[in-house]
């Protein structure tokens, strides 16, 4: 892969090779940065995976670092003012499931109600496409609305490993404070490694790197159980 000549001088400032503490890791990447922009902070995390083993859960980041989400909920007529009372931008059933089917996507989160999966299980095209798709195993498809919405603003996030075994997650601004996006870090990885595979071996965790959205990879000093 061909790089900018930013890339290139930025890797010029630090040993490659070498493994950082996470906390150095971190003060490197905000070092490296070097896009006007506010780059995205985000941990890659290379998992060693056996024939039918996945690791997929959500976790709650301590330290928040994007906007306002804007949250959809499927559910019937009887639960719209719950779930906008929640905190919910948008509620409903059909006309909802109508307005998706035609390409409307204004919201950042969708949660749906166990009883309207039927019929929302039929956007499949749409929102699986998008990552949208209501879910059990990462808490949008639930009966508890309210809590739901609640923790999904206060920051949960989905993480799961790709088809090679490597967990991406955004975890922080560069122009947060160095101890924020570590203690995203730590939170996430304590939250991984609960979700082991019972026989996955000794060697689990591969390797754990940070970057920048533009930066190079920084490796991270990483031990499970630390």
């Amino acid at each position: 892969m061909k790089h900018g000549k930013n890339y290139r001088e930025s890797i010029k400032k630090f040993d490659l090779t070498q493994q950082y503490e996470l906390g150095k890791a971190i003060e490197l990447v905000k070092e490296l940065k070097y896009a006007k922009f506010d780059e995205t902070v985000e941990v890659h995390v290379n998992l060693k995976l056996g024939k039918g083993q996945t690791v997929r859960d959500t976790v709650v980041l301590p330290h928040q670092f994007k906007g306002e989400k804007k949250v959809l909920v499927f559910c019937k007529e009887d639960r719209i003012k719950e779930a906008l009372d929640a905190g919910a931008a948008f509620a409903g059933a059909d006309d909802y499931i109508e307005k998706v089917k035609g390409g409307w996507l204004e919201f950042d989160i969708a949660v749906a109600t166990p009883d309207m999966m039927k019929d929302v299980g039929r956007l499949g095209m749409v929102l699986g496409r998008k990552g949208l798709m209501p879910n059990p195993k990462t808490g949008t498809v639930t009966n508890d609305i309210a809590a739901a919405i609640d923790e999904l603003k206060k920051g949960r996030v989905e993480f799961r490993a790709d088809k090679t075994g490597v967990i991406h997650l955004p975890v922080g601004k560069a122009s947060m404070e160095p101890a924020k996006i570590v203690g995203n870090i730590e939170a996430f990885l304590v939250e991984m490694m609960r979700k082991k595979p019972a026989d996955a071996k000794a060697d689990f965790v591969q390797s754990v790197s940070v970057s920048s959205s533009m930066g190079p990879g920084v490796w991270v000093s990483y031990k499970a159980g630390e």
